[in-house]
């Protein structure tokens, strides 16, 4: 008799065992010591509930320099998605594809860091490859993308790259630059957390652009960190430069939550603490606030590692609105709005986890939903795709970027395979109309 291949048996196993796990997720919420599982216990429909009560205390376990190993997409693996919902890969080949943006006319714009170019990704039907055109050349990993003014009629596509803010003048449906590219924000601190997501508030009158920290816990002091670690506000032609919001040590994206206008971002909270702590979160921003980092975390919660006067006391940190399990880094976030999706999903948050070095069981690394209730978040958390660990722990798919196709579908993109992923809708529940 003929054997089957291991991997195939590999994947075989992992593939029963999400089935498994998924025919109960929906109704299962894990909170307390639960919340603090691994990749194994991750299937769609899943709920997690992190809290404050719930967080170790420093150094309760070894903190973990566990670097995922890339490894090439198992034979027949896909990622999991729940029932009525189907996976495919849009497009493919890119060298560290990141944040993607919708353009009013439907084309999404990519950026892919790895190779310095931002493409327009143009649909050409369903189930078709997108016509793939690059739009501009930027160099030092171009990130965040957002388009000026906003509304229907844009002129310009602003481009956040590690060092700078660039603008290239813009006509709906172009797919080349029609011009240079216009300097706006000069010399952004780099290279440490090089992500800059950059955007358009809702009036057009600022952009915002979010800058991660140079250190772990401001390790060289402060001065290196002198407007990192925040939220900046800049008139549209780069002047006018201000702190909209401090203390969060790694705000990857931000977005504008369509329903009331509040301001979203993700942030990747600090090392080295142990395993369990503390957590990553994804929140609304409150202007003027402080979140921190580096003096706390998770509200008013020391870090015994910094010393120093911190800017406000402890017991008027914010607490992030969703805690998510630490050392998932999150990266991606996108507001559904879409209609393909049932009516349940619609407005709420999904949010990328690219997966973290920092702990000795691999968390993160798939695609969640955040639920929310006119706007405010529940403090609870969903596994929406999975499957990107193998089962000896190794990753094939690290998911970044997240926006909602003009059809409705959910793109992913992951810097693990250079995949942009499609999630459709065509199940049994009724689709949204």
């Amino acid at each position: 008799m003929k054997r089957k291949p291991v991997a195939s048996i590999t994947v075989a196993l992992v593939a029963f065992l999400g089935t498994v796990l998924a025919a109960h997720a929906a109704d299962t919420v894990l909170q307390g010591k639960d919340a603090f599982g691994d990749f194994s216990r991750d299937a769609p429909g899943l709920w997690h509930k992190v809290t404050l009560g719930d967080l170790p205390q420093p150094y309760a376990s070894q903190s973990a320099r566990n670097f995922p190993q890339l490894a090439p997409r198992p034979e027949g693996a896909m990622p999991k998605v729940p029932a009525g919902f189907s996976v495919s890969v849009y497009a493919q080949g890119y060298k560290q594809p990141r944040e993607m943006k919708l353009a009013p006319n439907g084309d999404v714009f990519l950026a892919e860091s790895g190779a310095g170019k931002v493409h327009v990704l143009r649909s050409n039907g369903p189930g078709k490859p997108p016509t793939d055109t690059v739009f501009a050349e930027v160099a030092e990993r171009p990130f965040g993308i957002s388009f000026f003014p906003a509304g229907p009629h844009p002129k310009y596509v602003y481009i956040a790259s590690m060092n700078e803010v660039v603008r290239f003048p813009y006509t709906v449906g172009d797919t080349q630059a029609r011009g240079p590219k216009e300097t706006i924000v000069p010399n952004l601190p780099g290279p440490l957390h090089w992500t800059r997501d950059v955007l358009v508030t809702p009036d057009s009158k600022h952009i915002l652009v979010a800058v991660g920290s140079s250190t772990n816990i401001a390790d060289k002091g402060m001065e290196p960190e002198q407007y990192r670690a925040n939220i900046l506000e800049f008139n549209p032609d780069g002047s006018g430069r201000k702190v909209l919001v401090s203390g969060t040590r790694n705000p990857v994206a931000i977005a504008f939550n369509p329903l009331d206008g509040a301001l979203w971002t993700s942030v990747n909270e600090r090392d080295l603490l142990g395993d369990n702590l503390p957590a990553d979160y994804v929140t609304h921003v409150q202007p003027g606030k402080f979140y921190g980092w580096p003096y706390f975390y998770n509200g008013n919660h020391r870090d015994p590692r910094v010393e120093g006067n911190p800017p406000v006391p402890g017991d008027q940190v914010v607490v992030g609105d969703v805690l998510i399990q630490p050392h998932s880094a999150p990266l991606g976030i996108a507001f559904y709005t879409g209609k393909q999706f049932p009516a349940e999903y619609r407005n709420d948050l999904f949010v990328a986890l690219h997966g973290s070095w920092n702990r000795g069981l691999r968390t993160g690394y798939k695609l969640i939903r955040i639920k929310l209730q006119n706007g405010k978040a529940t403090g609870q958390y969903q596994d929406f795709m999975t499957g990107f660990v193998t089962a000896d722990g190794n990753v094939w798919g690290r998911p970044v970027g997240v926006a909602v196709a003009a059809d409705g579908a959910l793109l992913m993109s992951d810097d693990g395979t250079g995949n942009v992923w499609r999630i459709g809708y065509s199940g049994s529940k009724q689709a949204a109309r």
